[in-house]
């Protein structure tokens, strides 16, 4: 089997299976990159989500848009470059990050400890503040009152696991595939409330009568990193100086006001 064909399996397989141990050990395959390279190159390619407005969408042009469509364009220009945007989804980002795919992620992606054995994260860039969502008026005012309504989710995302450890034992939690389908569920009134993040439950708030459903408390607050392949020290460095540089001279602060009307939380 040439090498060719052993990297394509290795990236078939690696697509089956799931992000742990097959993404780690994967991992060595990946080259390392300097700043010298990519200015070298004359652009940086970064990988970011396209359906998660507004961190990430399109424009009526049907290129990428949103607050990391910003983000990444503003560290292209840090870095003297061209910024080449490749949409990618949430299960491959970081496949196409260790596979020489991206240079970068700019996707929305979470700092986890998981995550961190397999990416190297920067310093925060943004966050993402998960709540629970519901009828305004119903009485629901912490992790305790979940066990008398019913609760929706997206099965296995973020506000899935944060409901399941929040709830008490016997709350009636209903998952479902996606956002879209756990906030329709909300305004059907198949579930009483929804673990959601605040740009979602913005979504909702737009499309039903005012002071229908509130934000009942929050779940938790995610940082979000830009990721890099293992290894790759000096390009860490340069991309933790533009997030300092660009949090303290108030730029991130804008993308983040002009995509969610909010400031910039303080990230840690």
């Amino acid at each position: 089997m040439t090498f060719s064909l052993q990297r394509r399996t290795a990236t078939a397989a690696l697509a089956a299976l799931g992000l742990g141990a097959a993404l780690t050990a994967f991992a060595p395959l990946a080259s390392a990159q300097s700043v010298a390279d990519i200015k070298k190159k004359g652009e940086i390619t970064i990988g970011m989500l396209v359906d998660f407005p507004p961190y990430g969408t399109t424009n009526a042009q049907n290129q990428p848009d949103g607050y990391d469509a910003d983000v990444a364009k503003l560290l292209a220009k840090d870095l003297g470059v061209k910024a080449n945007i490749v949409p990618v989804t949430g299960p491959n980002r970081i496949p196409f990050l260790l596979t020489n795919k991206v240079d970068v992620l700019v996707a929305s992606l979470a700092i986890t400890p998981e995550r961190s054995k397999q990416v190297q994260f920067s310093q925060p860039y943004a966050a993402a503040t998960i709540v629970l969502y519901g009828k305004t008026g119903a009485n629901i005012k912490s992790a305790a009152d979940l066990k008398t309504v019913r609760v929706g989710v997206a099965r296995a995302s973020t506000q899935d696991v944060a409901v399941t450890k929040a709830a008490p034992e016997g709350t009636e939690i209903r998952r479902f595939d996606d956002d879209a389908s756990a906030m329709q569920a909300l305004i059907s009134g198949q579930v009483d409330a929804i673990g959601c993040s605040v740009t979602v439950a913005a979504q909702i708030a737009k499309r039903v009568p005012a002071n229908t459903f509130e934000n009942k408390f929050n779940l938790l607050q995610q940082a979000m990193g830009i990721a890099l392949r293992p290894g790759q020290d000096e390009l860490t460095k340069a991309v933790n100086d533009f997030v300092a540089r660009n949090t303290a001279n108030g730029e991130l602060n804008k993308l983040y006001q002009k995509w969610l009307g909010a400031d910039l939380p303080k990230l840690q």
